[in-house]
């Protein structure tokens, strides 16, 4: 199938799945890297250069893709949609993806080794005590990270008590932050790759913390870097059980 990913994380999954030389077209966002024509951005893609390369089927994913799935449609291209919202989405979105691909049998085997790493993970950490977790997904103005990622944060033996599993990314306060004392601040700013600290005494925060720097698509990306960046997070949370 001629395959065209307009988002970052159906991009990552389709060649984790094998597909690499499936993919006609992606976006600029793409935190993969593969030499095919870029389309524009996710959120603004060209539709004349993307029905130049004449794909199978368009990927797309997030509600905030909504609106060009929707365009995408209505110019008559095959598109397949999906919106994880917890962790449990994101493994089974795995198989899901490689049904879009006509690769359903890579699919299931990608989720399964993806669910038996999660299933380590859990394990190793089992019956310790659960620090409290921030994570930062973005920091003007100051955002805890949603989604999927605090039922990461609790796999990794954790707790992230700023927003609930499954609900959206939202900005948070310096009182809401201070209140849950957090024993890490984890910040994975989207498209900074994991190169920048918060500056808390910039802010007037007042935080006693480990702090780590982790590159976004490892929490932000729905895709098997996810499973990479529980095992990251497990490493820093209890290194005495993980390695």
């Amino acid at each position: 199938m001629n395959v065209c990913s307009l988002a970052p994380a159906a991009t990552a999954t389709v060649v984790a799945l094998g597909g690499r030389d499936d993919l006609v077209g992606v976006t600029h966002n793409a935190t993969v890297d593969i030499d095919v024509p870029a389309v524009g951005g996710w959120l603004n893609p060209d539709y004349d250069r993307l029905a130049a390369l004449d794909p199978d089927v368009v990927l797309t994913g997030d509600p905030l893709q909504r609106d060009v799935r929707d365009a995408l449609r209505e110019r008559g291209f095959s598109v397949r949609h999906r919106e994880p919202a917890r962790l449990d989405d994101v493994l089974a979105g795995f198989a899901a993806r490689g049904d879009d691909v006509g690769r359903g049998a890579a699919g299931e085997r990608l989720e399964a080794a993806c669910r038996e790493r999660v299933a380590a993970v859990r394990e190793a950490v089992a019956g310790t005590k659960r620090p409290v977790v921030y994570c930062e997904e973005w920091d003007d103005p100051p955002m805890a990270a949603g989604n999927w990622v605090p039922d990461a944060v609790r796999a990794a033996g954790g707790r992230s008590p700023f927003v609930d599993p499954g609900a959206r990314s939202h900005e948070v306060d310096r009182a809401t932050v201070e209140a849950a004392d957090p024993d890490h601040v984890v910040a994975h700013y989207c498209g900074r790759g994991g190169r920048e600290a918060p500056d808390f005494d910039a802010r007037g925060w007042r935080l006693d913390a480990d702090v780590h720097v982790l590159d976004d698509a490892l929490l932000n990306q729905p895709s098997p870097a996810l499973v990479d960046g529980i095992e990251a997070l497990a490493e820093r949370l209890h290194p005495e059980r993980v390695a």
